[in-house]
């Protein structure tokens, strides 16, 4: 359970908030201590005293004012805010309010009931210039979660929850009534009920029991009920989209225009069920080339106002974990009716271009069509056409199991497509593009799901080819609405200038590593971010360094309101091709099909706030593909305790060192108070620990061996201890 001297001071926060709320309601009269206990509803001679007590507190703090002997009166105050809680593991938190510059000190005492990621009313009751100010929350308008994942300790007729995540700082009570079947120590859902007046903790009930603590199928369900990802589709919505018309019929095709005689492929990864684009090739008389690029209809059978289109919008995005998908859409669609199979007809949405051999774009059309893939590769296998300009893929990377031969129209188109996406890619970097090919940690897993090796996905020509291609329509669909006129309500993937202190933070940090920025203008910028993502490639700092440089960027979003995307350099953008696993794309197919059926702009408002969902959804979906490689490669190295390893500081904190360990990217902390040779503090300007009596510093960006020294999959964390660096272990 956890300590209750976190929760103690939380009966008196209420009483504060309570009065507060009376006031405010009747803001301008005056009260005295017996009308505030007659409006609560109290009339003990403690309540009254404690009443007595926090009245006189509060006019203290200035959140009201006495204007006669006993009476008290709230002011309409500049000092009340709204904004989100960011709670630390040490039981404190900060609220960022959108109109400060700075966010609001919160502390312990002052969080009355508020959890991390609420939105809440703050009142800032010491402003201070140099430091934080500081506040105390009031009012909770918004609750970001109300069911939190936990370990169940139970007792004779009652038990406690103690949650995971490390910034909760209470746990939950739970009544014998309210366990359901949940066993002690099991991992559970608790649903917040309420926070009475006077106790330590929460109410709450078990929704749903996740198992044991430790165990696979446990702490992935663990992963996804913390972020409030569904792991299974609803019966009445498997029901609904088995019931779906999914044929080809002539009456449907007959609407759309037909490609099924143009030579169609697609490139996916050798593990992909559903292949949501493919790219068709044909040269014309004049010498150009006719590209299509050929997305799944997915809205031909989603339609708005049925529990598909809710369930699918509710989701809003596929979830990735390390040994599943999560689909925003059930089977019978995303791996079948709008996976675009080979050998099979199916109903597309496409944005057909005119190219020219310098890939500049003479022509383009968008509409609704019909087309039939020739040909499955993966991206292996497409590799190796361009590599050798042959047909001839071998068993070692064949997706069929043994070797086989492309025929020669595709060996042409692949190898064509290629040449074109890369004087396209060109063309965007000299634009101030930025590129980023960060690599990708993959696990091999057994049939238990347990990791047996871990891979690092590079991405190659071929990947390289695919993402030009929908880059481009992406780009030239977003073009073709957003630059008519009148404006129309558009879905448009924004991604905004990077913030100069996290650049200038960059900068600092690559120095120390012998790089260089130029932050003079955007176009220097940009150049020497990838001159740098570029320098660094192959060497230690490389993972280290493209973490940096991605968390230095502004967050992609979804919006209405058009501000171009900073990192592709394109003054217009949507994500059109992937609707099987983003609901955004889906929307940008309605919006598309309603303009060219020449209807009135879309109601700016109602996409405003899909667009703000998708965000936040695909947001917690990144977190929980995150916690899920974090969790795998603790379990990979759960195999591997007391061995050491070679690896790069990460990361200096005023508690501990991060490493990452080169040969598998693995991170873990050294805590500082484990570092027993010396006493070390940290210094924060220059990125490092060093030790006080020795003078030995270990600095962000260092070589050193470390063990490990404890792999906890329940709280997804490695510990590991200090060997020594680099020189001191190989001299």
């Amino acid at each position: 359970m956890k300590k209750k001297k976190k929760t103690r001071n939380k009966t008196q926060g209420n009483l504060s908030k309570t009065i507060l709320d009376i006031l405010r309601k009747n803001s301008g009269q005056a009260y005295n201590y017996k009308q505030v206990a007659a409006a609560m509803g109290v009339n003990d001679a403690s309540s009254r005293n404690q009443i007595i007590k926090k009245l006189a507190q509060l006019a203290a703090k200035k959140q009201i004012t006495q204007i006669d002997r006993g009476k008290y009166v709230i002011e309409d105050s500049n000092d009340y805010y709204t904004g989100v809680l960011d709670l630390t593991t040490k039981g404190y938190g900060y609220v960022m309010v959108p109109e400060l510059a700075d966010d609001i000190f919160i502390a312990n005492k002052d969080l009355n009931a508020a959890f991390n990621g609420d939105t809440v009313e703050v009142y800032v009751f010491n402003r201070r210039r140099k430091k934080r100010s500081e506040g105390e929350i009031t009012k909770i308008l918004k609750r970001k979660l109300t069911e939190f994942v936990g370990t169940l300790q139970k007792k004779k007729d009652f038990g406690f929850v103690v949650v995971d995540e490390a910034s909760m700082y209470t746990d939950f009570f739970i009544s014998g009534n309210k366990m359901g079947d949940a066993q002690d120590g099991d991992k559970v859902v608790v649903e917040f009920d309420e926070w009475p007046e006077r106790a330590d903790s929460p109410f709450g009930r078990i929704t749903r029991v996740l198992g044991t603590p430790g165990e696979h199928q446990t702490e992935i369900h663990s992963i996804l009920a913390q972020y409030g990802l569904p792991h299974e589709f609803p019966e009445k919505v498997e029901e609904f989209a088995n019931s779906l018309d999914t044929s080809i019929n002539q009456e449907e095709i007959a609407r759309r225009r037909d490609m099924r005689d143009i030579l169609t492929f697609t490139i996916d990864p050798k593990d992909a069920k559903d292949f949501d684009d493919a790219l068709s090739f044909r040269e014309l008389e004049n010498g150009n080339y006719e590209i299509g690029i050929h997305i799944a209809d997915v809205s031909h059978y989603v339609k708005p106002n049925t529990i598909l289109d809710e369930e699918a919008y509710d989701r809003a995005t596929s979830v990735y974990l390390v040994d599943r998908v999560v689909p925003m859409l059930p089977e019978i669609l995303s791996n079948n009716a709008c996976s675009l199979r080979p050998e099979e007809e199916k109903f597309t949405f496409s944005a057909v271009f005119e190219i020219d051999d310098q890939a500049t774009v003479k022509k383009e059309w968008f509409g609704r069509t019909v087309t039939y893939s020739d040909e499955r590769f993966a991206y292996e296998e497409a590799q190796h056409i361009i590599e050798t300009n042959s047909g001839t893929i071998p068993e070692e990377i064949s997706i069929r199991n043994h070797p086989y031969t492309v025929k020669g129209p595709i060996v042409e188109a692949v190898v064509t497509l290629n040449r074109l996406a890369k004087k396209m890619r060109s063309r965007r970097m000299r634009d101030g593009a930025i590129s980023f090919d960060k690599v990708e940690v993959k696990f091999n897993l057994d049939e238990n799901n347990d990791p047996t090796g871990v891979f690092f996905k590079v991405a190659k020509d071929a990947n390289k080819l695919i993402e030009e291609f929908m880059l481009l329509a992406n780009r030239k669909v977003a073009e073709f609405i957003g630059k008519q006129k009148p404006k129309k309500t558009f879905v448009y993937r924004c991604h905004d200038e990077p913030d100069e202190e996290k650049l200038q933070t960059l900068q600092n940090i690559v120095g120390r590593f012998g790089h260089q920025l130029n932050l003079k203008d955007r176009k220097t910028t940009t150049s020497s971010l990838n001159k740098l993502l570029e320098d660094v490639q192959g060497r230690r700092e490389q993972n280290m360094v493209d973490t940096l440089a991605i968390r230095s960027m502004s967050k992609a979003y979804y919006g209405t309101e058009n501000i171009g995307h900073y990192g592709l350099a394109f003054d217009y953008y949507t994500h059109f091709t992937s609707p099987i696993r983003r609901y955004p794309d889906v929307m940008v197919h309605r919006l598309l099909q309603h303009y060219l059926d020449k209807n009135e702009s879309a109601s700016e408002e109602e996409y405003e706030n899909k667009c703000h969902h998708s965000s936040e959804m695909e947001n917690l979906a990144s977190n929980a593909e995150r916690d899920s490689i974090k969790y795998m490669q603790v379990k990979f190295m759960q195999d591997h305790e007391n061995e050491d390893f070679l690896g790069v500081i990460s990361g200096v904190t005023e508690w501990g060192i991060f490493v990452e360990i080169v040969e598998n990217k693995c991170e873990g902390m050294i805590r500082l108070r484990d570092l027993n040779d010396d006493h070390y503090e940290f210094d924060p300007k220059e990125f490092a620990v060093t030790g006080r009596k020795t003078g030995k510093t270990f600095t962000l960006g260092d070589e050193v061996y470390v063990r490990v020294k404890n792999a906890d999959l329940i709280k997804r964390h490695l510990d590991f201890s200090m060997v020594g660096s680099r020189e001191e272990v190989e001299d």
